[in-house]
């Protein structure tokens, strides 16, 4: 894709960041993440492997055959010689495990195993991002405030205007936040796991509904890294290219 160089403008900024150490468990908030090739530091670089995967066809344990993964709180730690998981989990009980402890590995259940991801398991792509607009304006969709936690982004973002939905029109851009920049390469076509209540772990199918009905399926966007940097919260979002 060709893209032309135009003044820069500020887009927004970023509100929240977040990280999943785990892929479907809870989220890791963040002030600031340095950003990779292969999207935020420790982020999806767990998962949770089936050792009946063959016969789903698919390897991984998700949030759609286990809502209450939410309830494990994983925290990325700088791998050192000491700590080769460089993930700890907090439990429902409240205790701190090492993920690769057997003992962690015997609250999830049977037939399960924990695999590392060098590079992250993504669905599409390693970045993604939403904007407070999007998740304000589907919540009046569904006459209800919506959880952001739903539709499990990397970035927050707070658009300048009162644009709807204003993350579409940044398909094809490149944006630079913090001293990171990253390409908008897509929408995001979501799947059930939004309708799982990241609080209560309860199934709430009118949200898919609705983002299927009204968004063609498609809540916010993926991205992929240009160059990599840190990204910190408040930092502002610069649009530097866009499609010619």
């Amino acid at each position: 894709m060709h893209t032309a160089s135009r003044p820069s403008r500020v887009l927004g900024r970023v509100a929240a960041l977040w990280r999943y150490p785990v892929k479907s468990m809870a989220a890791e908030p963040l002030d600031a993440v340095d950003v990779a090739w292969h999207g935020l530091v420790g982020d999806r670089r767990w998962a949770v492997c089936r050792d009946d995967k063959a016969a789903f066809g698919f390897p991984w344990l998700t949030l759609r055959e286990r809502p209450g993964m939410n309830r494990f709180r994983p925290t990325y730690v700088q791998p050192d010689k000491a700590n080769q998981s460089a993930v700890t989990v907090r439990v429902e009980s409240g205790k701190e495990i090492e993920l690769l402890d057997p003992r962690f590995v015997r609250e999830l259940g049977d037939n399960l195993r924990i695999m590392k991801l060098y590079r992250g398991t993504f669905d599409v792509m390693p970045l993604s991002l939403i904007t407070t607009q999007t998740i304000a304006g589907i919540g009046s969709t569904l006459g209800d405030p919506v959880d952001v936690q739903r539709f499990r982004p990397n970035l927050l973002i707070e658009a300048s205007g009162d644009e709807a939905f204003p993350e579409d029109a940044w398909v094809g851009c490149q944006l630079r936040i913090g001293s990171m920049r990253m390409r908008v390469d897509q929408r995001n076509e979501r799947c059930a796991v939004v309708n799982v209540d990241p609080v209560t772990g309860t199934r709430n199918p009118a949200v898919l509904r609705a983002i299927a009905r009204d968004r063609d399926a498609r809540l916010g966007v993926y991205g992929s890294t240009v160059e990599p940097g840190r990204v910190s919260v408040g930092d502002a979002v610069i649009l530097e290219t866009r499609p010619s």
